[in-house]
């Protein structure tokens, strides 16, 4: 990989990988306490049209030939943004269930981006766009400008929740204890929806749309298998998650053909699998 050829690069795409691990194992493991993992799902399929509109907006105002990253991340989150408040309105405005609101946001929201990326495909720039490595995750065409936002924006997620860890932990345990002890609720979870956003649209260059939630999920998961402790169950999530993400990037700089979205979220996978042997308190070996 190119930019592996200066070390400054180097250390920078690390610092820029092990923030957003940490920032993912921060997140996580509450939509996982929550069982949230569904409708984050349909939020990173959300993001799909936000990256078209944004490349048409920077291509429009000759920025970056339309990769301008600013833009792909403020668009893509905006829709994340509506695709979560859309699947909230269909929950309490009518009689359908939760997994058939989350599909059916997640299904429409994806299709329109695939029709507006089709859209950009037949612009005489739309071979160039690189919107491709979105979906599956690839560092090596970012900037130190985009590593730098990058880390800012998993650092502002790691920051926000550590301190709000103990409102967002009582919403997860006992939210009706946190009302009565004055924590809102409301503002709690848009809190959390913000979390969430941040780190969806901070990993999809690294992860990619399609496989930032294994990022989230798996990670908590498999720290959930060693631990009863919520503050541990944390601490190790967010050690899972990064290991993966620098993992993964040195894995795919070696072998530049190899997605780096995918090569994380098979190290998490591997870390799971490693889990559900070894763990003393969950492991499958003495399952009945």
């Amino acid at each position: 990989m190119h930019f592996f050829s200066d070390h400054y690069n180097i250390i920078l795409v690390i610092i820029t990988t092990i923030m957003l691990g940490l920032s993912c194992g921060m997140v996580g493991p509450f939509l996982v306490l929550r069982k949230e993992a569904l409708i984050s799902d349909a939020m990173t399929h959300s993001t799909l049209p936000g990256l078209g509109v944004g490349f048409l907006l920077a291509l429009s105002m000759g920025l970056n030939g339309g990769r301008f990253l600013p833009f792909l991340l403020l668009c893509s989150g905006i829709t994340a943004l509506l695709g979560a408040l859309s699947v909230r309105w269909i929950i309490n405005r009518t009689r359908l269930s939760q997994d058939v609101a989350i599909a059916s946001v997640m299904s429409s929201f994806y299709g329109l981006g695939l029709v507006i990326l089709s859209i950009i495909q037949s612009l005489e720039t739309g071979n160039r766009a690189g919107l491709n490595s979105f979906l599956l995750g690839q560092v090596s065409g970012l900037t130190q400008q985009d590593l730098f936002m990058l880390t800012g924006i998993a650092t502002l997620v790691l920051l926000l929740g550590i301190y709000n860890f103990k409102a967002l932990r009582l919403l997860c345990f006992d939210p009706i204890n946190a009302e009565f002890l004055g924590i809102s609720k409301t503002k709690t979870e848009n809190i959390l929806l913000f979390l969430m956003i941040s780190v969806i649209c901070a990993g999809l260059k690294t992860v990619g749309l399609i496989l930032i939630l294994a990022l989230l999920i798996i990670p908590p998961i498999t720290a959930r298998l060693w631990t009863d402790r919520s503050e541990v169950m944390f601490a190790l999530s967010c050690a899972i998650a990064a290991l993966a993400c620098v993992n993964g990037v040195v894995v795919s700089g070696f072998f530049y053909d190899l997605p780096t979205g995918a090569i994380i979220v098979l190290s998490c996978a591997g870390f799971l699998f490693a889990s559900l042997i070894l763990s003393p308190i969950r492991r499958i070996i003495n399952a009945q």
